[in-house]
């Protein structure tokens, strides 16, 4: 079937007319059916566009709610992973100044032995002068 297609437009003031002046008052069918189709027409291709939108926006939410599914599960996993490394850092922090309590312990005990070497070496040296000094009585 072909469509007539006017080769000049309606009037604007015919155009601007309210439906009820365009109506058939017996059967209800508008006189400018023509113009009439062209509005439901127009709407048609919207309504489609913004079902395909919709469509596509159905689909793109359900990629996005997996997509957050994954990002919860790493962000879970990264927070007990860094929860763990954080403790594991507190031990490790705690085992250093025990050991490093312990070097300083141990650098006194050396320290005191050295002292204590000293004083036993100049004892030994004053108990050796005291043996090689010539008897004068």
């Amino acid at each position: 079937m072909d469509r007539h297609i006017p080769v000049y437009p309606l009037p604007e003031e015919i155009r601007k007319m309210s439906q009820d002046e365009t109506m058939c008052k017996y059967c209800g069918v508008s006189y400018l059916i023509f113009h009439e189709f062209k509005l439901l027409d127009e709407k048609v291709k919207t309504m489609e566009k913004k079902m395909k939108f919709y469509e596509g926006s159905v689909e793109r939410e359900k990629m996005l709610q997996e997509k957050l599914q994954c990002l919860s599960q790493d962000f879970e996993q990264c927070t007990a992973a860094s929860e763990s490394k954080t403790e594991r850092i507190r031990e490790l922090v705690t085992e250093l100044e025990n050991k490093e309590a312990a070097v300083e312990n141990l650098s006194k005990q050396l320290r005191s032995f050295h002292k204590e070497k000293e004083d036993i070496w100049r004892q030994s040296q004053l108990v050796q002068s005291i043996q090689f000094e010539p008897n004068l009585s």
